[in-house]
């Protein structure tokens, strides 16, 4: 017996152009229609779990690279911003914010005075481990709904991306 696929909003578009262009194949299309949508969906959903923390997305991902770059927890802004793959520029209001609410603090980097040293203070340690706790918990559920097909997921869009980024 195969197994019945139910329709959703992707299928309405991807019906309309087969309709209109039928020598087209739009598999693609509704993969990637739908890779947009669970983005769209999704978002909000893991937003709310780092307010939740007091963070926003961009707070929450400078703390983790810190969290896990191991003890001392810390790294330049250069490091930071190839890290996140986001301008240095970015980076700075990042750091700004988070200095301001006591999640990191700032140094002179000894090895070189034109540099500092972004440290992760016992609060924002405290912080990034709930959150990532809470975020970790908040995903699975999210994606709970593939059961083992999260594995042959995880392994397709690895190797999309390889292929992506050799771009």
């Amino acid at each position: 017996m195969s197994e019945q696929r139910s329709s959703d909003a992707i299928d309405a578009v991807v019906d309309a152009w087969h309709r209109e262009r039928p020598e087209l194949d739009l598999t693609a299309i509704g993969v990637a229609g739908r890779l947009g949508r669970v983005t769209m969906l999704t978002t909000p959903m893991v937003e709310a779990v780092f307010a939740k923390h007091g963070l926003k997305q961009g707070e929450f991902d400078v703390l983790a690279a810190l969290r896990r770059s191991g003890k001392p927890y810390t790294l330049i802004p250069s490091e930071l911003s190839a890290t996140l793959m986001m301008s240095r520029a970015g980076m700075t209001s990042r750091i700004d914010r988070l200095e301001s609410a006591g999640l990191v603090e700032r140094a002179l980097d000894p090895e070189d005075r034109r540099s500092f040293r972004v440290t992760l203070t016992e609060r924002g340690f405290e912080v990034v481990d709930a959150a990532m706790t809470e975020h970790t918990a908040n995903v699975a559920k999210l994606l709970s709904p593939l059961g083992e097909d999260l594995g042959v997921l995880d392994a397709s869009l690895r190797r999309l991306l390889a292929s992506l980024d050799e771009n």
